[in-house]
């Protein structure tokens, strides 16, 4: 199934990056393993899959001590502070940082693993209230500033998350605005490169508005079954 799943999907990304005058290459799969079994990563792995995303901090700390570093791991979940020492020993990239004392803590548990963390900066892009993310534009300038002053800290674009709509114009601004934001940043000097946006749902958006991260989950594994826990094969 997943083989046949990362063909489906791989070949829409290259349609879409087609259309949209995109190289594949600049384009990086992050396959969202929340909830699925080390087999299953694995097998993804095998086909071609390097990279894998994982919303919560206790189970990347779990399959990060029966996977390690052989495959890359990124954290795209919400941060709590008292479980950065969990992610920042396991993640390559941190895509959801949105405040100071979230930053500071991971500058903190980085410096003692002697490690520069990459991080992204999450940007709430839409009025929905689920959505989490800064929104000012002074807010995200001070914390992209306060970045810069950080030794364990390497600040590298922006995420974000479209709303949960079939209304394509409002998926759209969320990623545009993402884009634009980047833009503005970089004309201060910041010198990002990344942004990650969309979804299984709407990732061929994002790629149309110049996303270089897509993290997709269930075009790859399928849809998931809370009911079983992970660990079981």
């Amino acid at each position: 199934m997943i083989s046949e799943n990362l063909h489906r999907l791989k070949n829409r990304i290259g349609k879409q990056c087609a259309a949209s005058k995109r190289n594949t290459d600049d384009i990086k799969l992050i396959a969202v393993s929340k909830h699925f079994g080390i087999n299953e990563i694995k097998e993804a792995n095998k086909l071609g899959v390097y990279d894998f995303g994982e919303n919560k901090a206790q189970e990347l700390r779990d399959k990060y001590q029966l996977l390690a570093d052989k495959v890359t791991w990124h954290f795209i979940g919400t941060l709590q502070r008292n479980k950065v020492k969990y992610v920042v020993k396991a993640a390559s990239l941190i895509h959801s940082v949105d405040s100071i004392s979230l930053t500071d803590e991971i500058n903190n548990k980085a410096a003692r693993l002697d490690k520069v963390q990459k991080i992204l900066l999450e940007i709430k892009t839409s009025s929905e209230e689920t959505k989490a993310g800064i929104e000012q534009y002074e807010q995200i300038l001070f914390l992209a500033d306060h970045c810069k002053y950080l030794d364990n800290i390497r600040l590298i674009g922006l995420m974000t998350m479209a709303p949960f709509t079939d209304n394509e114009l409002l998926i759209r601004k969320s990623f545009s605005e993402l884009r634009k934001l980047k833009d503005k940043l970089n004309k201060q000097g910041f010198n990002l490169s990344e942004l990650s946006m969309g979804m299984t749902v709407d990732f061929e958006i994002a790629i149309d508005e110049g996303a270089t991260m897509l993290r997709i989950g269930s075009a790859i594994f399928g849809q998931r079954d809370y009911s079983k826990d992970w660990r079981i094969v």
